[in-house]
């Protein structure tokens, strides 16, 4: 295993590569979590996340035969544009699989990084089988995204400088996919400071790394099913399991509804952008049972499309109850929508949209379905207005749910 120098020297090497990124303090989720929240901001890197430090790295330690035979990835996104990065800086030719609906902004980028892309699976192991395939028939030299010790030497260089910045850290919560990131924190964390407690945490729809803790050995998921698509593996790495077992304290999981609340605190108090499978580290915050403690959220990536931030912007109001959508059942007779607009309009709750359609209700001669969207200010505002139209014989049904 690596050993603390092994991290030193890594850092070392990619002094001139990497943006040493500054902590961030957070306010509002050290109120959530009860603790003292720092954000660690990997998705201001110069490819948008933390990938770079582990591909520059190992690339930049093979030999020129190995260089020279040209090199193939698989990824979902940000290690390809971490290989197509170094390999452009290194004079070395990269070819990266990617699964077939990996957002357009991470396909592009790593085009312009001057990588070919090969899109092929639906999930990332489908592109890594494809990626192996290629290695095989052309002789390329293969670059893991996370199971190679290379590889975890950069990414913990993000350790080191968490803890030059802020030498008390009692806990680091990490974004957990394929484990090389968890790998490399946890390891330079505790071979720097072994009291430092490493928390990592997994999608609920992709938790392969509590599988293979679980078996007692590394396993395939049957299914992985998460918007966190940077952390969609259906199994870990079995050196990262080496390192997990070894170094991480604990594991978390979290919801979709979690990362887009998440998502949408983030971007509101913040003015911070990041990708799904970098919420995991933000979401996770909630799980802690510890209080009162310095907390690093490492916030791996921020290479996210525009048409996915509006999504996550939308859901996520649904998820904090800030949008509210209802039916109601009203007499079919005159003034009734008046009624419920003037009752609104005291909860100062604002109408974003309304359907009042008489043909939607079989019993139309007795009643007529009003369905409403309106902004809320949170759960108990929509419980106050809940209330409001029992109290005035209205029973509200509730059509969109935070899942919580």
């Amino acid at each position: 295993m690596l050993k603390l120098y092994d991290f030193i020297e890594a850092r070392e090497r990619l002094g001139t590569v990497i943006t040493k990124t500054k902590l961030i303090h957070s306010t509002v989720f050290s109120n959530e979590s009860g603790n003292d929240v720092y954000i660690k901001p990997e998705n201001l890197q110069v490819t948008g996340s933390f990938k770079i430090r582990g591909a520059y790295n190992k690339i930049s330690k093979l030999t020129n035969e190995q260089k020279d035979k040209g090199l193939i990835a698989s990824s979902a996104g940000n290690h390809a544009q971490g290989v197509a990065f170094a390999a452009q800086k290194l004079g070395v030719k990269a070819t990266i699989v990617m699964p077939k609906y990996t957002p357009l902004i991470k396909v592009e980028a790593t085009r312009q990084y001057g990588a070919d892309v090969v899109l092929y699976g639906e999930v990332y192991d489908e592109a890594f089988q494809k990626a192996k395939e290629l290695e095989k028939e052309y002789g390329y030299t293969f670059i893991h995204p996370f199971d190679d010790e290379d590889v975890i030497e950069g990414q913990g260089t993000i350790a080191l400088e968490v803890l030059e910045e802020l030498p008390d850290t009692d806990i680091m919560i990490v974004p957990l996919g394929g484990g090389g990131l968890v790998s490399g924190v946890a390891a330079a964390a505790k071979l720097k400071n072994p009291k430092i407690k490493i928390i990592g945490v997994e999608p609920e729809g992709a938790a392969s790394a509590i599988a293979a803790l679980k078996e007692g050995q590394v396993t395939t998921l049957k299914e992985s099913s998460t918007i966190a698509d940077g952390a969609a593996v259906k199994r870990i790495g079995d050196i990262s399991f080496q390192y997990i077992k070894e170094y991480v304290d604990e594991i978390v999981t979290v919801s979709d509804y979690e990362l887009m609340e998440a998502f949408l605190l983030l971007v509101e108090k913040h003015k911070i952008i990041a990708e799904n499978a970098a919420m995991l580290s933000v979401a996770g915050l909630k799980k802690l049972k510890e209080k009162n403690k310095k907390v690093v959220s490492i916030l791996s990536g921020g290479n996210i499309d525009v048409l996915t931030i509006s999504s996550m912007i939308n859901k996520g109001l649904v998820t904090r109850g800030r949008i509210f959508t209802f039916s109601v059942q009203l007499p079919d007779k005159p003034g009734q929508l008046l009624k419920v607009s003037e009752t609104l309009s005291s909860l100062n709750a604002n109408v974003i949209k309304l359907d009042h359609n008489q043909f939607k209700n079989l019993d139309r001669f007795h009643e007529v379905e009003l369905q409403v969207t309106v902004e809320t200010n949170g759960e108990d505002h929509i419980k106050m207005i809940t209330e409001t139209f029992a109290n005035e014989g209205y029973k509200v049904i509730r059509l969109n749910t935070s899942g919580i």
